[in-house]
């Protein structure tokens, strides 16, 4: 039996170390690569879109695609808030951790280098963005589904596409005008309410029904075969708001409802001006589940 050719083993020991090389190589996780190119909103944008946050120590803000974590640096700094950043970028990542270390406030933010779109958000109360009109529009859903009415949500530059903000500031700026959205992510209404009112004569009962697109709301509140369109309806958050009028002119009677939403229940109160029963009472009502759709459009 001849002994092994010196050249053969090599080979072979060759193309085992570069499969080997090949293999390791793909079985490392492959990075996303970053879906805008990294531009920084000025530091008094900064300010201005957490002032209208209306930013507080009790608030928990989260950076989607942080950069080199300027946002919740101020914050933490101008009000004590926490804060999460989330970007993809490895290299701004380590750049937000240093500049927190050497702010001195570390110990209130963390960031991880995570896709956006696959971060728990869930204990979001601020969400700010600088990201573009196409990704702000793919982020919708998940702020929906993710965020509890009442999150705000601020983003420089770029709106959410037919989800009107419920405040617009315009800010002055070095080389541009700077555009500022803000909106609040609003509970869901949609849907048919049994609405009870008791007053000193008896409980009087009504059907609310409401049709709800984004924070817009529209709908009646029925009784004894009536339906009075309501007016001037605005949902903020839980908080939602309408008016409903009825009688002739000269004796009109106008009912100000104010209330909170909790899942599928509401409670307020209402001032009834004018008539018989004017005066302040509470109101409660239920959702009527059967049937209902996933929520409003969104």
């Amino acid at each position: 039996m001849g002994r092994p050719h010196i050249l053969g083993g090599v080979s072979c020991c060759l193309a085992v170390g570069m499969a080997g090389l090949w293999l390791g190589v793909w079985a490392q996780p492959q990075v996303k690569a970053p879906d805008v190119e990294y531009v920084p909103t000025p530091h008094h944008v900064v300010a201005e879109m957490l002032r209208l946050s209306a930013v507080t120590p009790t608030d928990v803000v989260y950076d989607l695609g942080c950069g080199d974590g300027r946002v919740l640096i101020a914050a933490a700094q101008l009000y004590h808030a926490r804060g999460v950043g989330v970007d993809i970028d490895p290299k701004r990542i380590e750049e937000s951790r240093a500049n927190a270390d050497q702010a001195g406030v570390a110990d209130r933010v963390q960031f991880l280098q995570q896709d956006l779109f696959e971060t728990d958000i869930r204990d979001a109360t601020v969400v700010t963005l600088y990201l573009l009109p196409q990704l702000n529009r793919q982020l919708r859903p998940k702020l929906f589904s993710d965020l509890q009415p009442g999150t705000r949500v601020v983003s420089h530059d770029f709106d959410m596409g037919d989800w009107q903000p419920d405040q617009v500031m315009h800010i002055p700026g070095e080389a541009y005008e700077h555009t500022v959205f803000y909106w609040i992510i609003p509970a869901s209404v949609d849907g048919t309410w049994q609405m009870s009112i008791p007053t000193p004569t008896g409980e009087r009962h009504y059907l609310l029904r409401l049709q709800q697109r984004y924070q817009e709301v529209r709908g009646t509140v029925s009784a004894e075969r009536e339906a009075l369109l309501i007016t001037h309806a605005t949902l903020a958050g839980d908080h939602l708001r309408f008016t409903v009028s009825t009688g002739p002119q000269g004796a009109e009677v106008q009912m100000s409802f104010d209330g909170r939403v909790s899942g599928d229940a509401m409670r307020g109160s209402v001032e009834v001006h004018g008539g018989a029963l004017a005066g302040r009472y509470d109101w409660i009502s239920q959702r009527d589940v059967k049937g209902l759709h996933d929520g409003p459009p969104r």
